[in-house]
């Protein structure tokens, strides 16, 4: 029943951790009553990951197992030796860059179970694998290295993560989620977010949470990460990055393209004119799915007609009614994530008529206010020329007087005494 268990998770970890075995568990190969079970083909596994090496045995009558020892070498080698050691039931015997990494599914050595986990896989780690069992036979200490190899083949990594992205609606928190692939108990990777511009690559803004890990069985975790952020317009049909970094500078990364379902609104640019009997109203709205615009009014006339125009995920309405009388003009705008009602103003414009008869008007006092203007002009002008004139008269009046002054004879008696001369 144990072995049982042993098998079917085996089973389930290579369906899991998606590696590809040329064939399954092949027949016991048997040798004086020592017996092992391998997989008959190559194990082929991708860097980063993990891996597990399939492997069962039995004992001759006598053999009391105690300790398990894998190796690693060539496959031209005949028989691994203590300088290939990747496993050791003594930890002690193992070197450093295993230690950790290789892992017994069942440590109860006595069941039988020689099966291994590699975790944090690189290309270094393919090759052929033997296994040895150490023990007692009759008391005594003894060990059996196994001929019969198991080959394993590690390539570069392809796989990508699972990103998981629920619908998505403006304005309500989501939360994607980032699963890296394998099933592994070793290192565990680092997960990061980053939305993906036009240019270049830039972290995201929201609630990360970096790492989650889920123990599946006592050897088996899956490790992920999720992100909460609450959707936008500008969020839409952007790509969203989930990066996977694995230890030894190994990475693969998924990316999603969001649609975000956008709240139906009205914008500004909507409204209507009046002009005599004709009433023209434009609805303009914006939405994905692309909204429907509705005219509730329109159930109360018949000579109208609507023109509607769809770009990209913006609606526009054009509705010509004549003879509405005094109304008010609701747009109704919906889809299926949401709807909204506007009142658009109305504004009314002069009758041809009612304009011609401005027009006559203004036309009308017009030359009288250029006349008036013409006059006061004249008027002005002609008393600036009186005043220069009145101004030009008095100077010269002034000028001839004192020419007079300069040029008569001065006869008073007291200048005729200062001019006596002597006799």
């Amino acid at each position: 029943m144990f072995t049982f268990f042993w098998m079917t998770l085996l089973f389930f970890l290579w369906g899991s951790t998606k590696n590809t075995v040329e064939s399954a568990l092949g027949r016991p190969i048997c040798s004086g009553g020592y017996c092992i079970t391998l997989n008959e083909g190559e194990i082929t596994t991708e860097a980063g990951l993990c891996v597990v090496i399939p492997c069962f045995f039995t004992m001759a009558d006598g053999f009391t197992p105690k300790a398990i020892v894998w190796f690693k070498c060539e496959p031209w080698r005949r028989r691994c030796g203590d300088s290939d050691i990747v496993f050791h039931t003594n930890h002690d015997k193992v070197p450093s860059e295993f230690l950790g990494r290789v892992l017994l599914l069942d440590p109860d050595v006595s069941q039988g179970n020689c099966s291994i986990m590699i975790n944090d896989l690189n290309t270094s780690d393919s090759g052929s694998y033997q296994l040895r069992v150490n023990g007692f036979y009759q008391g005594m200490a003894d060990g059996l290295t196994f001929p019969s190899r198991t080959s394993l083949s590690v390539k570069g990594l392809y796989q990508r993560p699972t990103v998981m992205v629920p619908p998505l609606t403006e304005g309500q928190q989501a939360t994607l989620t980032c699963t890296a692939p394998g099933l592994c108990s070793g290192s565990p990777p680092t997960i990061t977010w980053m939305w993906r511009g036009k240019t270049e690559d830039y972290h995201v803004t929201g609630s990360t949470s970096a790492l989650k890990t889920d123990n599946l069985t006592a050897v088996t975790q899956r490790h992920s990460s999720t992100l909460t952020f609450k959707p936008s317009a500008k969020h839409h049909n952007t790509n969203v990055i989930c990066k996977v970094s694995f230890p030894g500078n190994i990475t693969t990364e998924e990316s999603v393209s969001l649609n975000i379902s956008l709240l139906a609104k009205i914008l500004n640019g909507s409204g209507c004119v009046q002009h005599a009997e004709v009433l023209t109203c434009v609805c303009i709205s914006e939405g994905f799915p692309s909204p429907t615009i509705t005219w509730p009014l329109l159930k109360d006339h018949t000579e109208y007609s609507v023109f509607n125009i769809v770009s990209n995920h913006t609606v526009n309405s054009t509705l010509s009614l004549r003879n509405p009388g005094n109304i008010s003009v609701e747009c109704f705008s919906n889809n299926e994530n949401w709807e909204v009602k506007e009142n658009l103003m109305v504004r009314r414009e002069l009758s041809e008529e009612a304009d011609h008869e401005k027009h006559v008007s203004v036309f009308g006092v017009l030359p009288w206010v250029i006349a008036g203007v013409s006059l006061c002009v004249h008027v002005f002008c002609m008393i600036y020329i009186w005043h220069l004139w009145n101004t030009r008269k008095k100077k010269k009046l002034t000028e001839d007087q004192t020419y007079v002054s300069l040029q008569k004879r001065d006869t008073s008696s007291e200048y005729d005494v200062i001019v006596q001369r002597p006799r």
